[in-house]
């Protein structure tokens, strides 16, 4: 292995240390906990190594986002877009961000702690903006098949998102309740048909 490769191995491997220290942090104390200083400390780097990864506390966050938003359409692609109709799809793709938000809570609360992502935020992060665009392909199949063609695309997304997210949420005010709880399962499914039957009736 060459000069160059090993100073580049050697920079990922820091790299990724910063970011165990950082969700060990954040596993450990919650999300308002995470410092620079902590980071170093647990790396035993002084805090300029830190930054010469991640220019901000911010950007660590924004990494452990766009590691969130992987790792959900990553679910939804293997459990919820096999060869299904669209209207099968988009309740598929509700249950399994529902099981999504409460198996990993922490990146849940991250990449939605102000609520839904703004545009702004989507064109940084490929895989939110992947996440969107697997929805709103979904939402305009069945808009072409229902009565409403000229309904707009992008308010759907935005309503079927805004249901989602506003079930969760309300679910996970209490730390006791799961994704398996069943009257929270029947009230998303509740939300999602009838989302769905408002496109194609």
């Amino acid at each position: 292995m060459g000069l160059v490769e090993r100073r580049q191995r050697q920079k990922e491997e820091v790299r990724n240390s910063i970011l165990t220290a950082a969700w060990d942090q954040v596993l450990a104390e919650g999300w308002p906990s995470l410092s620079i200083r902590k980071i170093a400390d647990a790396i035993e780097y002084s805090v300029p190594v830190v930054y010469s990864h991640f220019e901000s506390k911010d950007a660590i966050l924004l990494e452990f986002t766009r590691q969130g938003f992987a790792r959900l359409i990553e679910q939804i692609k293997q459990s919820a877009l096999c060869d299904k109709e669209p209207a099968e799809r988009l309740e598929g793709i509700a249950q399994t961000y529902w099981q999504f938000a409460f198996d990993n809570r922490e990146y849940y609360q991250l990449m939605f702690g102000l609520g839904i992502p703004t545009c702004d935020a989507a064109n940084h992060i490929v895989e939110m903006r992947q996440f969107g665009d697997v929805i709103t392909y979904t939402i305009k199949e069945l808009i072409a098949d229902g009565p409403n063609a000229d309904a707009d695309v992008y308010l759907k997304f935005k309503t079927y998102w805004s249901i989602l997210h506003g079930l969760v949420s309300i679910q996970m005010i209490d730390p006791h309740l799961s994704a398996a709880d069943k009257h929270g399962k029947l009230i998303l499914h509740d939300a999602v048909s009838g989302f769905v039957k408002s496109l194609i009736y």
